[in-house]
């Protein structure tokens, strides 16, 4: 009886330092604000857009973990900076606090919305443009459209943004173009409900 309670209590202990270590995050369970992606994905981009996208982000930015700060002071599954929150919340005053999961990814996907519809006469990898705002702002990537144009690119699609990235002053390209790269990739290991599969 002893070596029982003993046994319970070590694996206690155990369980105690994971938790306390975050091998049990909030990013565990990789279905579990599916359905919150469904609905802000429909609000603000409508039924036929694959809401799979901005969860492939979520994963990107902090691998669903609703307690993800970055040193910039990005919060929550959408890294959101809290002056864009702030922004974002003084056009859509039902969205709660950052912390919130919910309203966090809610946020999110309205960002990617007015970036979306930034780049409808600008863009023709309008996704990708989109992702690369979101990372690096679109300002930035205005830059590098006018690079594009000096070398006779097509500034309207993603590849000649990649191609001229390291020529735009001040931008850490390299890191805008493995976040829409892992994005793609996030999105491209879930099947049609939006499931991790392993490949």
């Amino acid at each position: 009886m002893i070596l029982w309670v003993m046994k319970k209590f070590i694996l206690f202990l155990l369980l105690s330092s994971a938790c306390a270590a975050g091998l049990f995050a909030q990013s565990a369970v990789p279905d579990r604000y599916d359905d919150v992606f469904r609905k802000y994905s429909k609000r603000f981009f409508g039924p036929a857009f694959d809401w799979r996208l901005f969860k492939a982000q979520g994963m990107t930015e902090s691998n669903l973990n609703q307690n993800a700060t970055s040193w910039v002071g990005a919060r929550g599954v959408m890294q959101l900076m809290p002056s864009t929150y702030a922004d974002i919340r003084s056009k859509n005053p039902e969205i709660g606090e950052i912390n919130d999961p919910e309203w966090n990814i809610a946020a999110g996907i309205y960002y990617n919305r007015q970036l979306w519809r930034q780049w409808a006469d600008k863009a023709a990898d309008r996704k990708e443009f989109m992702f690369g705002s979101y990372n690096a702002g679109s300002t930035t990537i205005l830059r590098a459209q006018k690079v594009a144009i000096g070398k006779s690119l097509d500034a309207r699609i993603w590849p000649s943004i990649q191609n001229v990235a390291p020529e735009v002053p001040g931008w850490r390209h390299k890191e805008t173009l493995s976040y829409v790269q892992r994005i793609q990739f996030a999105f491209d290991r879930m099947d049609s409900r939006g499931r991790v599969i392993m490949k």
